[in-house]
Order: C-alpha cells, then structure tokens, then sequence
C-alpha cells in the first residue's frame, strides 16, 4: 500500500475537480474565502513545477446567488441561462484570486463531443499542453450554454475524469462536501466508517447515494462512475472534503486522505 501513496508523491500533472458546495454558502452566494485558498493552494504547486488543470462547477449555483434564486431551475431553458451569467461571475473572481499570486488562468468549455471526437480532441489536447507548457492554470467547465443533454444528464464528476484521460493526468482530485466513500450514508448513520482505499471502483456502486446538495449536480454515484472512468486508464483518484482544500498537500505529499481509488498500472 506504501508504494501506491510513494508514486501519488511523484506526480506531475494532476486534475482537481471543485464542487458547487464547496465554492458557495447555502444561500447560493459566493463563498469568498474559498476561492483565495484554492487559489493560493494551486497558485503554490503550479510554482512547485507540477502542472495543475482545475475543473470548476459552480456556475449555476454563483448564477443563484447573484440573481437571487433560493434553488436552480428545472428547465432547460433557464438553466443555459443560468450558466451564462454564472460562468462570467466564476471566471471573475478566479482571474482576480490566481492574479493575487501571480498566476494566469484561462477559461475552456468542454462538451462531451471535444472529447469524443478525433479531431476536436486533438485541437484540446494541443490547447491544454500549449497552456501548461506556458505554465497558464486551465479552468474546465460543461460548456452547459449549448450542451443540453450535459446539464440534463451529466455533472463534473464525469466531466473531470474525461479531463483527466485527455490531458494524460496521473491523479484527479475531486472536492467534494464529504470526507469521502463511507461504507454506508454518513448523514443517516452515525456509525458510518470512513473507506481509505477502494482497488475496484465498480464493486462499491451498491452503497452510493444520490446528489449531496441543491447546488450541485453530483452524489457519490458520479464520483465512482468517474473513478471508473479515471482508474481504466492508470489514473488514480482521490475523493476528499472541500472544506479543507490545503489537503492537497498533504495529498502530494504520500499522506492518506479521504478515499483513495486506485487504478491497475
């Protein structure tokens, strides 16, 4: 078990996922202090010479706080609209926290199609490397404007794990409002225990629940399918609590944290 945390230690280009629950308070507003600590956190490895690419939710649920909406819309209409207004205010406040440490970021909107599609693949993945080769911070969101069947169906979980796989990352990190994968639903069972490894992503499917907030889009469902999606092809992932975002550290550093899944190299 040693050696898997020894070659987390090695890394060099890592996927962070946010979550919606982490980047805002309940009320949907914008949860300031947050976005300074991912910043700096990121800003720091990125000078460490590790390649850092951020998949950010939070569109929608910015766009509830500035708009003064207590829940998202159920349409689909709305809910592009939704995105739109949103998008500005996260690309806002992100290119104003990195600027703070001296660190450029660029905004890429993906569709499942990007990713899917040989040719639009090849042209991301040449605009990722030529962003880290300039050592720029890309920010991935859905491009949910135009992708209907992305907000209708899908959520960063699987959107990050596509990332990760496009861009040869060697660990996604996805934050989320739990510690990590319980071995039953924490907030029904105080005796819930926390699982640190999981070597088959797909055999703990049975004790996922659903979505975690009215912000977010995701449960734990997405955040195994994701590990699915990222361990097939030597990526491991770790799910961890937002709240404490310098975690990352202790990550890069062969520490245990949150629910480490582990692909077959």
């Amino acid at each position: 078990m040693h050696d898997i945390y020894d070659r987390i230690k090695k890394v060099r280009r890592i996927v962070v996922k946010i979550g919606t629950s982490t980047l805002t308070y309940d009320n949907g507003k914008i949860n300031i202090r947050k976005f300074d600590q991912i910043a700096r956190v990121i800003s720091d490895i990125n000078n460490s010479g590790r390649e850092v690419i951020l998949v950010s939710s939070g569109a929608g649920g910015v766009a509830m706080g500035k708009l003064g909406y207590s829940e998202k819309p159920r349409d689909i209409r709305r809910k592009q609209a939704f995105a739109a207004v949103g998008q500005c205010e996260l690309m806002y406040m992100y290119d104003k926290m990195f600027s703070d440490y001296n660190c450029t970021v660029a905004q890429i909107l993906l569709t499942k199609d990007d990713v899917d599609e040989p040719k639009r693949k090849a042209n991301m993945q040449n605009t990722f490397e030529a962003l880290l080769d300039m050592s720029i911070i890309p920010i991935v969101n859905e491009n949910d404007t135009v992708a209907t069947e992305e907000i209708e169906f899908g959520d960063n979980d699987i959107l990050s794990a596509h990332v990760a796989r496009l861009v040869g990352a060697e660990l996604l990190v996805l934050y989320s409002d739990i510690d990590g994968l319980y071995d039953k639903d924490p907030h029904k069972f105080s005796n819930a225990t926390l699982v640190p490894v999981v070597t088959d992503a797909k055999s703990v499917e049975c004790i996922a629940g659903g979505a975690g907030s009215n912000r977010g889009t995701g449960g734990m469902i997405s955040k195994i399918r994701a590990a699915e999606a990222a361990n097939s092809v030597g990526i491991d992932m770790i799910i961890t609590n937002g709240k404490n975002i310098f975690s990352l550290y202790d990550i890069l550093e062969g520490k245990s944290v949150g629910t480490l899944f582990v692909a077959d190299r």
